[in-house]
């Protein structure tokens, strides 16, 4: 991944489509996803920690991911976003050293987020992390998430106001786009557009308007985020559950996927 890279999937957040990103846990489902035409990959870090045996919440080795996000660039063409959470530490300094990393890896945009924490933190972690992008010669895309509408951090006649605050604080850091999972209102959508020249990044949820709706909204980018890891935990789930009880194999292979199929698409770069 180079610059180039870079610029490229910077240009896909400023249209004329809403850019979709159905989030991947690995180099296996990013090269599936890529084969189905997603412009760009994007990481989910539920769905990558549970595929690794750990819990989502920064609680990844930061080596886990370097190596996953490595395995991932070494088998697309497209740009590579990971979500990197709160950058895996407290310390700006030290989150700057881990977007260095990941930039080594070939990844071009990242995700950062304030969580429960203070704003300030944030914006320092930003600075830090452009600052790496500057150094490595990449024009990396912070994508800036806030947990106002999430984790409902102030009262809900508040969000978007404290959104919006948190997003200038942002931008002045160095952020280049707004994450705010959780907001699913229309009118909510369409104040946050209209507050910030962020292009504005929201997550699936079911009560979300249409991606057409959302698109003349203002929103530039949709995530999946973990829904499709939790679907597919789901179903492998229930299918194991059942062949432990009753040993019957005809459901293993209701809607799966060929045999031949997969292992072409893994053979291909």
């Amino acid at each position: 991944m180079t610059d180039a890279t870079a610029k490229t999937f910077r240009a896909l957040h400023q249209g004329p489509d809403l850019l979709l990103l159905p989030n991947v846990w690995d180099a296996g489902s990013a090269k599936l996803f890529e084969s189905l035409g997603a412009r760009a990959i994007a990481t989910t870090s539920a769905g990558l920690a549970w595929a690794l045996g750990h819990p989502d919440g920064n609680a990844l080795p930061m080596d886990a991911l370097i190596a996953t996000a490595q395995a991932i660039t070494a088998v697309i063409r497209v740009p590579l976003t990971v979500d990197a959470e709160g950058g895996y530490s407290d310390d700006p300094a030290t989150v700057g050293e881990n977007v260095a990393r990941l930039l080594s890896a070939g990844v071009v945009g990242i995700n950062l987020e304030d969580g429960g924490g203070p704003p300030e933190l944030l914006a320092a972690k930003i600075e830090r992390a452009k600052q790496a992008g500057a150094r490595a010669g990449v024009d990396v895309f912070v994508n800036a998430r806030t947990d106002v509408f999430l984790r409902g951090l102030v009262p809900a006649e508040r969000r978007v106001e404290e959104t919006l605050a948190r997003a200038a604080r942002y931008q002045q850091a160095g952020a280049d786009g707004l994450f705010v999972p959780g907001a699913t209102d229309a009118d909510d959508l369409q104040a946050l557009t209209r507050g910030t020249p962020l292009p504005v990044n929201i997550m699936a949820r079911p009560d979300l308007p249409s991606a057409p709706e959302l698109q003349r909204l203002g929103v530039r980018r949709l995530s999946a985020g973990s829904a499709i890891a939790q679907a597919l935990w789901g179903r492998a789930g229930a299918l194991a559950s059942a062949f432990l009880r009753d040993g019957h194999s005809a459901a293993l292979f209701e809607e799966a996927a060929s045999y031949p199929s997969l292992n072409s698409l893994m053979t291909r770069r």
